[in-house]
């Protein structure tokens, strides 16, 4: 039943390695690479609460009740993925970075619904992390892919304000990865019907209840949820910090190869043509590998869920204290950038980081579904969404380059805010109080 977030982190891997390079390569400033970002999580709050809204009121006995989303949102994604890299302006870019994220979220929220449905709380830990492992699974192939495609031949190469054909290569790949891992589990996953149809049918047909209903629940919100949400704020805010200035932070922090400005060049001049291009395919085999040390971080997180999934088949944990010291690790993988000599190093900055966003993908959700009314699942993961998409936001707008610029100008400081972004928020953890949220054990269950 999740397989099909192969391909929605497919999606998320190529959006969030790749996407800043081609603004850069449409001829984005590197300071406004985080507002052309806002599209992302403006749609997440938007589209996430109505899905989950939708779905908790939808039941087909063929399709079920998530996965009429699953397959609207694969159809929709797939074909803005591969569309993206042709954009021929950056407006169009940005415009199409709107209609993949939102049909990305259309697919998702449903999928942390789904495992909610259909498992019991003593099983939840182990549903998420498993979870987790397919999307670092993802994360990792997806961040790999222009790389990859790049030492099969395919060109880096390409004239000002053209995106590589590696990239638009990797972007069909994905494209099409995202469309069969979610047929997959259309096709292969049931879902359990609701348990009272009279009274269910009786909500479904009660109207102008969309917009009081999400307000209520806003309003009534556990407070555990609150304090989860603190911890999101902070999380999330590092997360899109690395998203979208990772690879201008790090093109020229670590590979001395920054992308070159079309201006600085004579370009009626045949040597500085030559000179402009070389640049231009410089900085893009920098950034096919930027983008494949990021894998590291899926990878890492892979492995952590992983071992996380074996030991809690069969024995319970402490959410609390795992997610608390997972994020605290990754801070310190954000920081060492500024640190490290040679880019070699980053394997282990991203691994450290991969251990953060292992826990993200996971114990939050555990902690979440252990506390909340099982009847509201859809629309309460897509409320929680609110406290991942308001630090984004707030990023996007100005906080991110407010923020590295207290430290200094050079855009690798972006990576230090993230760092301590997530240190705080790993320190948050301390506020979970919820006994019901911060561990389960299976054999109390039996």
């Amino acid at each position: 039943m999740s397989f099909g977030f192969l391909g929605i982190q497919f999606g998320f891997a190529l959006q969030g390695g790749f996407m800043s390079r081609i603004f850069q390569t449409l001829g984005a400033e590197k300071d406004a690479i985080p507002l052309l970002w806002i599209a992302a999580p403006l749609t997440g709050l938007l589209v996430q609460p109505i899905i989950g809204y939708l779905s908790d009121r939808t039941w087909s006995p063929r399709w079920g009740r998530r996965r009429p989303y699953f397959l609207i949102g694969a159809i929709l994604s797939s074909i803005a993925l591969f569309l993206v890299p042709h954009s021929p302006a950056l407006w169009i870019a940005a415009g199409f970075l709107w209609i993949l994220d939102a049909s990305i979220n259309i697919s998702m929220e449903p999928f942390r619904a789904l495992v909610a449905d259909k498992l019991p709380d003593s099983q939840r830990s182990y549903g998420f992390v498993t979870q987790t492992l397919i999307i670092g699974i993802g994360t990792w192939i997806a961040s790999n892919l222009p790389w990859l495609i790049s030492q099969m031949g395919v060109s880096d190469g390409a004239p000002t304000g053209v995106v590589p054909m590696s990239v638009k290569v990797a972007f069909a790949i994905g494209a099409l990865v995202f469309l069969i891992s979610i047929l997959y589990t259309v096709f292969t996953t049931s879902e359990y019907p609701p348990e009272d149809m009279e009274e269910f049918e009786k909500e479904k047909k009660q109207k102008n209840k969309f917009v009081s209903d999400i307000l209520n629940n806003i309003g009534s919100m556990p407070l555990t949820m609150k304090k989860l949400g603190l911890i999101q704020f902070f999380s999330w805010f590092a997360f899109f910090t690395m998203w979208s200035l990772a690879n201008p932070a790090l093109t020229e922090h670590i590979f001395k190869t920054p992308v070159p400005i079309e201006s600085a060049y004579n370009m009626d001049v045949p040597e500085s043509v030559i000179a402009f291009e070389t640049a231009n395919t410089a900085f893009q085999k920098a950034s096919n590998n930027v983008g494949r040390y990021m894998g590291v971080y899926g990878l890492s997180s892979m492995a952590f869920a992983l071992l996380l999934t074996f030991y809690t088949s069969r024995k319970r944990i402490n959410r609390k204290w795992v997610h608390m010291v997972s994020l605290i690790l990754g801070g310190i993988g954000f920081i060492s950038m500024y640190y490290i000599p040679s880019p070699q190093w980053l394997t282990f900055s991203f691994s450290l980081i991969g251990l953060a966003w292992g826990s993200i993908l996971s114990m939050p959700y555990a902690m979440l579904s252990s506390s909340v009314d099982p009847k509201k699942m859809g629309v309460i993961m897509g409320i929680f969404n609110m406290f991942i998409v308001i630090p984004q936001i707030i990023a996007a707008l100005g906080g991110v380059n407010f923020a590295y610029k207290l430290i200094g100008d050079e855009t690798i400081n972006a990576m230090i805010v993230a760092g301590i972004s997530l240190i705080i928020a790993g320190l948050c953890n301390v506020l979970i109080t919820n006994k019901d949220a911060i561990t389960y054990n299976p054999k109390e269950a039996i």
